[in-house]
């Protein structure tokens, strides 16, 4: 079985995990965006890499295979009436797809929830990634609605699920 280093990512790793979001989203319509990646620059990273480090209910994990960030998984707690929520997303490189890396950050990511005391973690998935989809199931995260036409790719729109996982 191949080896993974899987550590919360530091603000030193913020021209890793720009270079790994872009080329995740020049290989899948699934993310919020695209081959052009996030449009923050290296500095604006390592700033949110760091504010992430700081909230107790928060935090970004990067997966490392031979020196090379593979993949990420964030956990973004709530602010106000809605702290005892956060939201995860997740992203891995195509050549490590079907690997288990995905699996490997959701259970790290839900560790850490609940030791942060989140009782609810939600996510938001296209209706027709079936195999996010589930994922996310055999973690438990259980269907909560659809949102019509989220994306709209082109001309082509697509809708959301909207997963939740009620840690309570």
């Amino acid at each position: 079985m191949e080896q993974f280093e899987i550590r919360e990512l530091a603000p030193e790793d913020a021209e890793a995990l720009l270079a790994c979001l872009k080329r995740t989203g020049g290989e899948t319509d699934n993310l919020t965006f695209g081959k052009e990646g996030l449009s923050v620059t290296v500095e604006q990273e390592r700033e949110h890499l760091e504010q992430m480090r700081c909230l107790e209910n928060s935090v970004h994990y990067g997966v490392w295979k031979d020196g090379e960030l593979i993949g990420n998984g964030s956990l973004n707690g709530l602010p106000r009436r809605m702290s005892h929520v956060a939201e995860i997303g997740l992203g891995v490189v195509r050549d490590h797809w079907n690997k288990g890396i995905g699996g490997m950050l959701v259970e790290r990511l839900i560790g850490y929830a609940r030791e942060a005391g989140i009782e609810i973690v939600k996510l938001e998935v296209r209706s027709d990634n079936g195999a996010a989809i589930h994922l996310y199931e055999k973690y438990g995260f259980k269907c909560a609605g659809r949102m019509p036409a989220y994306f709209k790719i082109g001309e082509t729109y697509f809708d959301f699920d909207i997963m939740c996982l009620d840690l309570r």
